[in-house]
């Protein structure tokens, strides 16, 4: 059996759990609504507050997708209940961002502002000119845009400039030495 997929998901307080047709599960907690529809070849039970997750057989691709199908409901749970956060730091000289009504504007060295529209269950807060907080219940959506924001300019390695998470670390690189040849 997985380790991760026999484990039962606790469903606190205040979360309401449909499991539909073909699996099609939708989750209602106070951060929002979160509907997804996982592997119908996974069977998905609720017994009391607890939710459980069981593969009809142990071919192959049932054994992947049985922890698979477990995390992805854990995590819409979760989401409902705590939410998700990714932080990223703006580094580099007049790297800058703010936020005007539902727009992100970032200054990041080029000529023209970088301007993002945020989307729909996802929040994004600016607590000071060199941190992005992007907050909201689903952790691919979070995840995605975190990721979207970060491409505008990624980190470079020789003077740490550019977007990054608050918890990822540059491999900074030395530059060139200057030698001269005789």
């Amino acid at each position: 059996m997985s380790r991760i997929g026999r484990m039962p998901i606790s469903v606190p307080a205040g979360v309401d759990v449909t499991i539909g047709a073909d699996n099609l599960v939708t989750v209602k907690g106070p951060k929002g609504t979160i509907t997804q529809q996982l592997c119908s070849a996974m069977a998905i039970t609720r017994e009391g507050d607890e939710i459980h997750v069981t593969r009809p057989n142990d071919e192959k691709e049932n054994r992947s997708l049985h922890g698979l199908t477990r995390s992805l409901l854990h995590n819409m749970v979760v989401g409902v209940t705590e939410g998700y956060s990714k932080q990223l730091d703006v580094n580099g000289v007049g790297y800058r961002v703010a936020k005007d009504g539902k727009k992100l504007v970032m200054n990041l060295g080029f000529s023209h502002q970088v301007i993002m529209e945020e989307p729909a269950g996802i929040t994004i807060d600016v607590p000071n000119p060199n941190k992005i907080v992007i907050s909201g219940a689903d952790k691919q959506q979070v995840g995605q845009f975190a990721a979207e924001v970060r491409e505008k300019r990624p980190p470079e390695p020789y003077k740490g400039k550019g977007i990054k998470y608050t918890d990822e670390v540059i491999r900074r690189k030395e530059g060139k030495t200057g030698v001269k040849k005789k």
